[in-house]
């Protein structure tokens, strides 16, 4: 007996295509070498352009869904489009893995921030190229208005990059029951070492 290569999908894979996944982008490859020109990305990638509310594959067919960083960029409107569309074509058993910004975590820590504005928001290319974050051209977290600004409501360099929605733990775990999915974990991490508190879900459609 054959046996079928599982279908694992990344979707809004951004700067994260992985090898042996259906990566799934707004953008092309060619497009996420020109957004990331500091990263090299092999040639045998597969990234494509599918709608991610109405993805091409029949009920309970795919084996793993990865998504991260993707889910804080749906707006309000689309959120169960998306949550029931990965729900439909995940196989039982097989495995979610999401990822996205610790809401709550991370207003905690903009409110504990310095309020001390200094300039308006650019996107300008020098702006982008040297990371201007309204004026503060670093990744501290000192400053409310700098990157922690950026990490509640996106970067708001390009297209897609605007942050729409939020979540906390217990409402990843509402939205899991109600979709039927199983919790294996939530975790916690700083995405890139030492920024972005995040939250990672993993979870199992229920046999």
């Amino acid at each position: 007996m054959i046996e079928k290569t599982p279908i694992r999908l990344n979707l809004g894979c951004g700067g994260r295509p992985l090898k042996g996944y259906v990566n799934v982008d707004m953008d092309t490859l060619e497009d996420i070498r020109a957004r990331y020109p500091n990263q090299a990305f092999e040639d045998d990638l597969v990234v494509l352009q599918y709608d991610i509310f109405n993805l091409p594959y029949a009920d309970n067919s795919v084996d793993e869904i990865r998504s991260e960083g993707l889910i804080e960029h749906l707006p309000f409107i689309d959120e169960p489009r998306f949550f029931h569309e990965i729900a439909r074509i995940i196989k039982p058993g097989g495995t979610i893995y999401l990822s996205t910004v610790d809401f709550e975590k991370t207003v905690k820590q903009w409110l504990d921030a310095k309020d001390d504005w200094k300039d308006f928001y650019r996107n300008d290319a020098e702006a982008i190229q040297q990371q201007h974050w309204f004026g503060t051209y670093t990744y501290s977290p000192d400053n409310r208005w700098g990157y922690l600004t950026a990490t509640i409501y996106g970067s708001q360099n390009g297209a897609g990059q605007f942050h729409k929605n939020c979540y906390t733990e217990a409402k990843l775990r509402a939205i899991c029951s109600r979709i039927n999915l199983e919790i294996v974990s939530i975790d916690r991490f700083q995405w890139k070492g030492g920024r972005d508190f995040m939250l990672g879900l993993t979870a199992q459609k229920k046999q």
